[in-house]
């Protein structure tokens, strides 16, 4: 404060230096102020200074602190000594706790997904159903937004899968889902898809994703990119699952396509399971035209010119790049230049893939529509089928009540008729007019046969 109200020093807080209690000063005035000069600012306009009046103070405290740090070095020796005849069971405990938080971390990571074990299968193979990308869902989940799921199978039939479509329409991204969740499932992971799902192992995985270019090793775009596919080639097998990001791309589009063809083709010919990312037209030719190469594509919304982020196999996407262009306000007159620019058949092939893409929207939401009106049916067909069989069990309790009334009547009948039949035992016996008995005999046999024939008469009304 002394300093401070004499205008020396530059704040009133102290300072540390070495781990000593400094004051800053200002570097005009240092001179005036006595002590030890511990150091300067960058910009020298600083000094950091020891006053004097504290020089024996912080030796103390230095002695004080010298003293503690000598304290716990002696305590942890001590407590080091009593510990280590426990080293390798203290080793061997901290290996097992390390593994089950490593357990409860894989749960917790899982839960929060919603992750399952899919049908892990010997054989190369990806069929995964309502699959999402693990950071993308985390965050939709977090932002309270839905993730479009991803449903795709390769296998022996289908083993490259061609993606084309917009630009910023999930291409890559659907390109990392897969790469990811194969990588997550090979890490002993739960994996956020379907668990009817199949997901086979493989012994490579090779992916190309991003510019790699150097300056250090003399490389630019197009030799990083071609480098990487030396690689692939030399070593893929049947065992091998790629990723290739934009295939052919950093060259002339002509050169490089016919490069990137000859590249799929041949990783196509070593087995090799792969994605493949692209906008050129020959690779969408190839893979309609060359068996077990298919083709894939990003659906997009023309009508609002929108992205819709679901992946459609066996057909080839427009890159929309007009529609985009309109879309992020170019004008017209440009637009329509480019357009004039254009090969006529690449042109009408780009406008058939587009209207394409509107068909099978179309047939989707037509599909969806009939499933829908399929599921309303075979709920009222169950209805009906409930109602036929509550219908049917009445008739069934009437049936059996009437059964019952009937046979309750006969037995009380017949019981009369005994109660009768005996008494007229006893008459017989008792009574010497035997003639009178036997009337009463053929009135109650007579009266019998006109009720039989009543009942059958009402049975035949109740018919009818």
């Amino acid at each position: 404060r002394k300093l401070s109200k004499a205008g020396y020093s530059t704040d009133i807080e102290e300072s540390f230096s070495s781990g000593r209690r400094v004051v800053a000063v200002f570097a005009e005035h240092k001179r005036q102020v006595k002590g030890i000069l511990h150091g300067e600012s960058d910009t020298r306009k600083t000094a950091f200074i020891e006053p004097e009046e504290t020089i024996e103070l912080n030796n103390e405290v230095f002695s004080l602190e010298g003293e503690e740090r000598k304290e716990v070095l002696r305590i942890l020796k001590k407590l080091t000594a009593h510990l280590s005849v426990y080293a390798s069971l203290l080793k061997k405990y901290l290996e097992i706790v390390g593994e089950f938080d490593f357990i409860k971390a894989k749960a917790k990571l899982a839960m929060r997904m919603q992750a399952s074990m899919p049908n892990v299968v010997d054989k190369v193979c990806i069929d995964i159903k309502n699959a999402f990308h693990p950071l993308l869902y985390l965050y939709n989940v977090h932002s309270g937004k839905s993730t479009i799921p991803l449903t795709l199978k390769l296998d022996d039939k289908n083993r490259i899968l061609v993606i084309s479509g917009p630009n910023a329409g999930g291409k890559t991204v659907t390109m990392k889902t897969i790469g990811l969740l194969q990588l997550m499932l090979q890490s002993g992971l739960l994996v956020p898809v379907h668990p009817t799902s199949q997901m086979g192992i493989f012994k490579q995985i090779f992916i190309h994703i991003g510019d790699t270019q150097s300056i250090e090793f003399e490389l630019s775009t197009y030799s990083s990119h071609l480098l990487h596919m030396k690689h692939f080639i030399e070593n893929a097998n049947g065992k091998t699952l790629f990723f290739i990001d934009e295939l052919g791309s950093g060259s002339d589009p002509v050169l490089g396509g016919a490069f990137a063809e000859v590249i799929m083709e041949e990783l196509a010919r070593k087995h090799a399971l792969g994605i493949v990312t692209t906008h050129y037209l020959n690779l969408k030719i190839m893979a309609h035209h060359t068996q077990g190469i298919l083709n894939g594509a990003m659906a997009f919304d023309e009508n609002n010119l929108l992205p819709l982020y679901q992946l459609t196999t066996g057909k080839p996407g427009s890159s929309y790049t007009f529609a985009i262009a309109q879309r992020i306000g170019l004008p017209q007159h440009i637009i329509g230049k480019a357009k004039k620019l254009v090969d006529d058949n690449h042109f009408k092939l780009d406008k058939l893939l587009n209207n394409t893409e509107k068909n099978l929207q179309q047939l989707d939401k037509e599909k969806k529509q009939l499933q829908h009106a399929l599921q309303e049916n075979e709920k009222l067909k169950i209805e009906m089928q409930q109602v036929i069989h509550k219908e049917k069990h009445k008739q069934q309790v009437e049936l059996l009540k009437h059964q019952n009334k009937t046979t309750e009547e006969r037995i009380a009948y017949l019981k009369e008729m005994e109660r009768n039949l005996k008494q007229i035992v006893l008459d017989w016996k008792k009574n010497e007019n035997k003639d009178e008995v036997l009337k009463h005999l053929h009135r109650l046999l007579f009266k019998k046969k006109e009720q039989i024939v009543v009942n059958k008469l009402a049975k035949k009304v109740d018919a009818n």
